[in-house]
């Protein structure tokens, strides 16, 4: 049985924020090859891959299940996603919500039973305001039954390789263990294989990237839905993906940013609270120091040149003495989601084999910490198994 142990002390959850060495920590010689600098007591499991190619950049313990509490709403999201490209729903598809999925607890846009909302709406209270309800309304409309769509999902995992996840939810709640209920399970590598697939072959960044959208339930009633992912705002780049918590899980996060034409991604699994003003500054510091490395990690962009006119002499530039020649023209990038960027160079690393590829930060080096208002993260509802979501 999973078991969790979230009690960091002050020491450390200050440690952890400041990018402070710990006592054990390797010589300043060493720190940029010493996974120990990249504080591995702020997660469970963590990785960073490269969109475009799928190449890991970092990974710490990237195969250490973990629940994901409400990233598991990314399987969902790719389920709808498949019939929608089959045709057999549009986004304009009427769903009677069921009685099962208005008693849903947690987050939720409080649907009605027998009301109908479109899949589209349905979609956006999904990945903005991780609503249970709209994942249960969405299960029963696509497979007839929450079972038999989570029996899809796990289907859908094998499809993927996702090798070390397995699914008994459509959203991630905490398992009622007195009914017999079991936790969703998923590791960071699967969960990176999922994003890369949802960003290479769907639209999801047109709802994880919406801050702000108003739910309007048939009677008129408006829900204003705020995206639960505070990094949109704090951290260039970034227009996704999925958040998630439940006490027993940790904080966690899946999320990707893009510059320049490259796209990283980065899953966190299992942050315990603390370190800061809100319990999820501590999944949030990480993943923005993560998300940084990962783009540091990537080789230079190759400049893209408009190549002159056919039967044109080829243009010359001025250079300093010594400077080596540049070519007229350089093969453009094409976007990352779409085409393999050149294989990513390895930081150095020390004598050290089992050193992490990322360079961490070095003693006294201060990371990037998150800004924008956090205060807006949704609060809990509803209490499950003792546990709060």
């Amino acid at each position: 049985m999973f078991q969790s142990n979230f009690r960091p002390s002050l020491l450390l959850a200050a440690a952890i924020i400041a990018g402070a060495p710990s006592a054990s920590a390797a010589p300043k010689s060493q720190a940029r090859s010493s996974a120990s600098s990249i504080n591995s007591e702020a997660f469970r499991s963590a990785i960073v891959i490269d969109a475009a190619t799928g190449k890991v950049l970092f990974e710490d313990r990237a195969d250490v299940q973990n629940p994901p509490a409400s990233v598991t709403k990314l399987m969902t999201f790719c389920l709808v996603e498949d019939r929608l490209k089959e045709g057999t729903l549009t986004l304009d598809t009427p769903v009677t919500i069921t009685a099962e999925a208005s008693h849903t607890g947690g987050t939720r846009v409080w649907l009605v039973d027998k009301e109908q909302i479109t899949v589209e709406n349905l979609l956006y209270a999904l990945m903005l305001q991780s609503a249970n309800d709209a994942a249960v309304a969405l299960a029963d409309h696509v497979a007839g039954s929450k079972e038999a769509f989570v029996d899809l999902m796990n289907l859908k995992a094998r499809e993927l390789g996702m090798e070390h996840t397995v699914y008994h939810s459509p959203h991630g709640l905490p398992p009622d263990r007195r009914k017999g209920q079991e936790a969703d399970l998923s590791t960071a590598r699967d969960l990176a294989t999922l994003a890369r697939k949802l960003i290479t072959d769907t639209d999801v960044l047109k709802y994880t990237s919406t801050r702000h959208r108003e739910f309007t339930h048939k009677n008129g009633k408006v829900i204003d839905m705020d995206n639960h992912d505070h990094l949109l705002s704090s951290v260039p780049g970034c227009d996704g993906l999925k958040t998630g918590y439940y006490s027993e899980a940790g904080y966690s996060i899946a999320a990707t940013a893009q510059r320049g034409g490259r796209r990283i991604i980065v899953v966190v699994l299992g942050s315990p609270s603390g370190g800061g003003r809100q319990p999820w500054d501590l999944r949030d510091t990480v993943t923005t120091q993560l998300i940084e490395r990962g783009f540091a990690a990537l080789p230079p962009a190759i400049p893209q040149i408009a190549s002159a006119p056919a039967g044109s002499p080829a243009p010359t530039a001025a250079k300093p003495t010594g400077a080596a020649a540049v070519p007229a023209t350089a093969p453009a990038v094409a976007s990352a989601a779409t085409t393999a960027a050149p294989p990513a160079v390895a930081p150095a690393q020390s004598d050290d084999t089992s050193a992490l590829k990322l360079i961490p930060l070095a003693p006294g080096e201060k990371p990037e910490t998150p800004g924008g208002d956090a205060s807006t993260e949704p609060t809990v509802h509803v209490t499950v198994s003792g546990g709060k979501r």
